[in-house]
């Protein structure tokens, strides 16, 4: 039975991570008790016992962490910003280039950010294709739910007596140097970072991240983007969806929330084009992505103890 260890169980995406695992019998669940968590002799013991560890930490712990593995049949997946680009780390999107066969012999998995995956899930296989090229200049924005601020700006939104302020929409990350911009650039082969304006907003969860594109932008036409995505998101938790709008001529970012894939669509004209993908920030941008890693690691299919919005 594979043996896991969740070191930072206590955070959104441990906790998320525990709760999907927490009915599985095909894995045993190493536990610390609270007393002993943050002791580094009883977390390394954990981390070396283990099969696959999580690292739900902030990035400068993360880094510290690794060391403490001594134990080379451990696999690490960290959900950090830590190891995203860094070399000899896989980063952890099985759907793209040859992830999906490198996560499977990695030891050191770099799972994405919550808001580089909407982006490098629409951005990267375009690029890749020759319809986008490396050198263009990107805008991007995304919608989130607070979640994604971590247990501080939960508790914030959800006090009796929080500020006014945020009762509307945030922006944020305004001087342009959002934490997620390296890897956005880094995976998607592109010359130059976009000009990206993340979003919070007065709800629990879900994603929806746009990229607006001219038609002198592309190499091609609507239609050819179109058969990029079909091609590329045939397995995994991404799908292309060609249906017909189902919310009035909106679509909420809080669609997918709670769950673990992730849509995406292709709307506007044939002159501007906006490219949208939506997802849950916990899900398929933390946790749901993560337990998908573990999965291909094991060998068993992907989205196991994944929760999917096809199953609705």
């Amino acid at each position: 039975m594979t043996k896991i260890f969740i070191d930072g169980s206590a955070g959104t995406t441990g906790l998320r991570i525990y709760d999907r695992l927490s009915a599985r019998k095909d894995i045993e669940l190493i536990i610390l008790d609270d007393e002993k968590r943050k002791d580094t002799e009883c977390r390394k013991e954990a981390l070396n016992s283990c099969d696959i560890a999580f690292l739900c930490l902030p990035d400068q712990a993360a880094i510290d962490t690794i060391p403490l593995v001594t134990n080379t049949n451990t696999a690490i997946i960290d959900t950090s910003t830590a190891h995203r680009t860094s070399a000899g780390w896989t980063y952890g999107f099985p759907e793209l280039s040859d992830f999906r066969e490198r996560i499977a012999t990695s030891k050191r998995v770099a799972n994405p950010g919550c808001h580089a995956s909407g982006f490098v899930a629409l951005v990267q296989p375009l690029v890749k294709a020759g319809l986008i090229n490396s050198n263009v200049n990107l805008t991007a924005f995304s919608l989130t739910g607070y979640s994604g601020g971590g247990k501080k700006m939960i508790a914030e939104y959800e006090s009796a007596d929080r500020c006014s302020l945020l009762d509307a929409p945030r922006q944020y990350a305004l001087t342009q140097q959002h934490k997620h911009l390296k890897e956005m650039v880094a995976i998607c082969g592109l010359d130059n970072a976009p000009v990206f304006c993340p979003i919070v907003a007065d709800y629990y969860s879900g994603m929806e991240v746009t990229v607006p594109l001219f038609a002198k932008d592309i190499n091609g036409t609507v239609e050819d983007i179109k058969n990029v995505y079909r091609n590329v998101y045939k397995k995994g938790l991404i799908r292309f969806d060609e249906s017909e709008e189902k919310e009035g001529g909106f679509m909420s970012a809080s669609s997918f929330s709670d769950y673990d894939d992730m849509q995406i669509t292709v709307k506007g004209n044939d002159e501007r084009i906006l490219l949208v993908a939506r997802f849950d920030n916990l899900g398929k941008g933390a946790s749901g992505s993560a337990i998908q890693n573990m999965n291909i690691i094991m060998g068993i299919d992907e989205t196991t103890g994944l929760k999917l919005t096809e199953e609705k």
